[in-house]
């Protein structure tokens, strides 16, 4: 199988570094004048060089960053781009769905929860519509494995995705690029920034992303009826600076979206085959569903959102105080042909059969969030560091489903979080450096049903009546907390252990009522992380190796049963999930010309509960032992979408141009190792030995600061299933097709 090549693969790149090490370290005829560039995080909520970080941290930025969103991408080209990192999504554009070390959360609710937590310049996106706000402008993605529950809160028990824009100058500077690819993608992006007064300044950065139409619908005949997209985003930055001791940072920002959510293809498999069969074509999908009766609506999506945040800093001679407050609001809609075919009265269907339609639609309306954090933190150089702080948070939204066959429903959500947090860290020597920190939080969530449509088509018929709902509350309180210790070998090699603690709040899943179903409601998860590891800069600077191993428990995890032959959302709590694995990351600055990074992790997951089980899929061939209520037992199975391998390799070359400029090649490849879509294991939905590769060539001039480049994503056109509807036939979501075009980039400063 490709995953053991794959792991080979990634052995045989570490060996090629080991060996370059020791050819080296043997030969010291020279040494390199250039170094790797020392990166800085804020991964503990103060800034500090990443090699003296006791976390298994990932960086992306720069080139490396950019290239992924050439094409048009979403925030889910991050997927498998950093060691351990997934991301998918049945929502199209929004509603992202991630996974660190395996850990996340495969409910397509608006309502879900999830156990990797967005951090967008200092400010948490909770809501899974929140977390999908257009990347543009950005100085550095910090990817956080392992709990953070200490400074970070509730529901990030599996990591953090922290993304920190470029700030405010007082110089005049910034940039704008414009790009044109394949199906009419055009990106344009820029921003500009300066001094308005002395004391303040402003940043303004825009992006406009889209596509055209590009998938035909066979089954009405419209061609480029499906695919595109058109997203416009801005954010608009002041920062004032009266002294050297106060600063104020005013953010404001928003998005507007209007395209396709997700493509689902009707009987893309066939039985006992995880293989695309003849039913597959890029370029086509059959749709007959709609809500109102006019004819299909090809899965159309739209949202908007809005957003502000103020940060106050003030230094107080050994101490500084930070306050952020901050809101998000949101709404749209989403619909989507689940069956993804088309089933006429006269009992023809297609792609293969379809025994009914289904359509449903989803509209998020008055999300409402609040966020409000206060810091005292240490700003000494003492063997002691400290900092302490309070959080509070306050969200409401309501979600109405609509379904073809049982009309709509509403249900209102509600959450409110406060807690109180403390880190400290000591400098036992000059070695050995220990931090430790504890964290009590309080959550409480509500649901109330609302009006339920009864024109619903299901209702009038008498195949289902209106129910009554009493509201549901649910609160909890927890602590969380951490221990670890980083000790410095040498002045280029440390190792560090940490142990870490934390929770993700219950959750109540209310889209079942739609289908005249009960609400269910899971219990908080609680994890336990072990972790170890290393981080090293080598052969003079130019060879930068970090490693960590891990293993974690996950007690009363929570999951979601999604789909099945009922086509449910149902959430449950499994006794216990257990995993382990590693993760490598690598950058090597081989010659002035040739830089390489390479990454690769390993996760084995498991789910440990004997009483388990959970409905099967419509017509796939499940691999699971039946109980005797007929449902599955998934005691044993891996977690759902969480690739048990991935490896990523980038290789940038320059060759000079003058005294001004360069030639470069620039390209990138990530590879996904064996992945289970759903909760039970079948033969269809499985993937193993996906790959995707990006390709930059171009120019870039340093006296008049642009950049001219041709770009490739997806170069090799490949056909990777990230999804499935497991409904009423063998459906499936696949990427995004290859792109191919051009970029310019100008800066100034």
């Amino acid at each position: 199988m490709r995953t053991h090549k794959l792991a080979s693969l990634a052995l045989a790149v570490s060996a090629a570094f080991s060996t370059s090490i020791v050819a080296q370290e043997a030969e010291t005829i020279q040494k390199k004048e250039t170094a790797l560039e020392q990166i800085t995080v804020t991964a503990q909520k103060r800034t500090q060089s990443i090699q003296e970080v006791p976390i298994s941290v990932a960086t992306l930025s720069g080139e490396k960053f950019e290239s992924l969103f050439s094409g048009g991408e979403d925030i889910l080209a991050l997927a498998v781009r950093v060691p351990g990192l997934y991301a998918e999504s049945s929502n199209g554009r929004v509603a992202p769905r991630f996974y660190i070390r395996g850990l996340g959360n495969t409910d397509f609710d608006l309502a879900a929860s999830q156990p990797v937590s967005i951090i967008m310049d200092e400010v948490v996106m909770e809501n899974v519509v929140l977390k999908s706000f257009p990347l543009f402008d950005v100085q550095q993605v910090e990817v956080l494995r392992g709990p953070q529950g200490t400074l970070f809160g509730r529901n990030t028990t599996a990591g953090i995705i922290k993304f920190d824009t470029v700030k405010p100058t007082q110089d005049l500077e910034g940039y704008a690029k414009a790009g044109f690819g394949s199906y009419g993608t055009m990106n344009f992006e820029g921003a500009i920034s300066g001094g308005l007064t002395d004391e303040l300044s402003a940043r303004l950065s825009l992006l406009s992303q889209e596509r055209d139409d590009y998938i035909d619908n066979a089954f009405t005949g419209e061609n480029d009826a499906i695919g595109g997209f058109d997203e416009k985003a801005y954010r608009l930055q002041l920062l004032w600076e009266p002294s050297d001791d106060f600063s104020a940072l005013l953010n404001v920002h928003g998005r507007e979206l209007d395209g396709t959510a997700s493509i689902f293809r009707a009987n893309v498999f066939d039985v006992g085959s995880n293989n695309l069969n003849a039913n597959y074509d890029r370029d086509t999908i059959y749709y007959d569903g709609d809500i109102d009766g006019n004819g299909a609506d090809n899965n159309p999506q739209e949202y908007d959102g809005f957003g502000a945040s103020l940060k106050l800093e003030y230094d107080m001679d050994d101490v500084t105080f930070t306050s952020i407050s901050a809101m998000e609001t949101a709404e749209g809609s989403s619909l989507g042909d689940i069956d993804g075919g088309f089933n006429n009265a006269d009992g023809t269907s297609g792609p293969g059969f379809i025994p009914f339609s289904a359509v449903t639609q989803d509209n998020l309306d008055d999300l409402e969030q609040y966020t409000q954090e206060f810091r005292l933190s240490s700003n000494t150089t003492d063997a002691m560091n400290w900092q302490l702080g309070a959080f509070y948070y306050d969200a409401s939204f309501n979600v109405t489903s609509v379904d073809g066959f049982f009309g709509a429903t509403t249900v209102y959500h509600e959450n409110r979080t406060w807690a109180v947090f403390g880190q400290t860290s000591y400098q036992v020597n000059e070695k050995l450096n220990i931090t430790g920190g504890l964290r009590y939080t309080h959550d409480e969530k509500s649901l109330i049903v609302g009006d339920q449509n009864v024109d619903g088509f299901a209702v009038v018929i008498g195949a289902a009546s209106l129910q009554d709902y009493d509201p549901i509350n649910v609160d909890d309180g927890q602590t969380s907390f951490e221990l670890s210790a980083n000790y410095r070998i040498t002045d280029d090699m440390s190792a560090y252990a940490r142990y870490s603690n934390g929770f993700r709040a219950q959750t109540i899943q209310g889209r079942d009522v739609a289908f005249e179903s009960s609400p269910s409601v899971a219990d908080a998860e609680t994890i336990n992380s072990y972790e170890v590891g290393f981080k090293s800069d080598l052969l003079d600077g130019t060879l930068r190796l970090n490693g960590a191993a891990f293993y974690y428990t996950v007690d009363d995890m929570q999951l979601s049963a999604i789909g099945g032959g009922n086509n449910f959302t149902a959430l449950v709590n499994a006794d216990e999930g257990e995993a382990y694995g590693f993760e490598i990351d690598s950058q090597w600055l081989a010659t002035d010309e040739l830089t390489f990074t390479a990454g690769y992790s390993y996760n084995h997951t498991e789910i440990k509960d004997d009483t388990l089980t959970v409905g099967g899929c419509g017509s796939c061939t499940i691999t699971d032992p039946v109980a005797d209520d007929g449902n599955y037992i998934v005691n044993g199975n891996p977690f759902p979408q969480a690739p048990e391998s991935i490896f990523n390799f980038t290789a940038r070359y320059t060759v000079p141009m003058g005294d001004n400029g360069e030639f470069f090649v620039f390209t990138d490849w990530a590879f996904q190792g064996e992945t289970n879509i759903f909760l039970y294991e079948s033969v269809e939905f499985q993937t193993d030995d996906n790959f995707e590769g990006g390709l930059r060539i171009g120019y870039e001039n340093f006296e008049h600061n642009y950049t001219v480049a041709l770009f490739g994503r997806n170069i090799t056109d490949e056909d990777n299933v990230k999804g499935a509807i497991d409904f009423n036939n063998l459906t499936g979501i696949v990427n995004e097709p290859r792109i191919l075009g051009v970029e310019v980039k100008y800066s100034f400063y």
